[in-house]
Order: C-alpha cells, then sequence, then structure tokens
C-alpha cells in the first residue's frame, strides 16, 4: 500500500464516519418528535424544550453512529484475522 492509497482510505473513513453521524442524529431526531413532552415538560413546543430535543438527538445520534462506525471497524479487523 503507498501513501496515496493510505489518504484515499483515511478520506473514505473520514466521509463515511460524517454521513453515519449526521444520519443518525436525523434519525433520533425523527424518533424524538414521536415523544409526548406534555407530561416531562412545562411548555413542550417552547425553545427551551426543542434545545432540548436537539441536545438529546445529538447525543443519542453520535450513541448510535459510534457503535455503527464501531461495528464497521470490528468486521474489518475480522478481515485479517481470517486471511
Amino acid at each position: 500500500m503507498n501513501m496515496e492509497d493510505v489518504e484515499i482510505s483515511y478520506a473514505f473513513n473520514g466521509l463515511l464516519s460524517i454521513v453515519v453521524v449526521l444520519l443518525s442524529i436525523i434519525l433520533a431526531w425523527m424518533a424524538l418528535q414521536e415523544l409526548k413532552l406534555e407530561s416531562f415538560l412545562k411548555h413542550p413546543r417552547g425553545p427551551k424544550a426543542r434545545m432540548l430535543l436537539v441536545v438529546l438527538a445529538v447525543v443519542i445520534g453520535h450513541s448510535f453512529a459510534s457503535f455503527i462506525l464501531d461495528y464497521f471497524e470490528w468486521t474489518r479487523m475480522l478481515r485479517a484475522f481470517v486471511e
């Protein structure tokens, strides 16, 4: 593997990570929209409630994306074990 292949591999991993994290945050946001916040918050449609949903979406989405990316990396490591 030459240096150019390594750089392309890093670039691909970076792009894949960005896409997976953003899609995971969007998925978490969509899932959080289904929550009934009336029982937890005084003003469920207010700006503070929306900010809470954004923060929760980022935290949940990032955690889910980290799992997906780790799993992808583990499967790549197993290929070396099989070869």
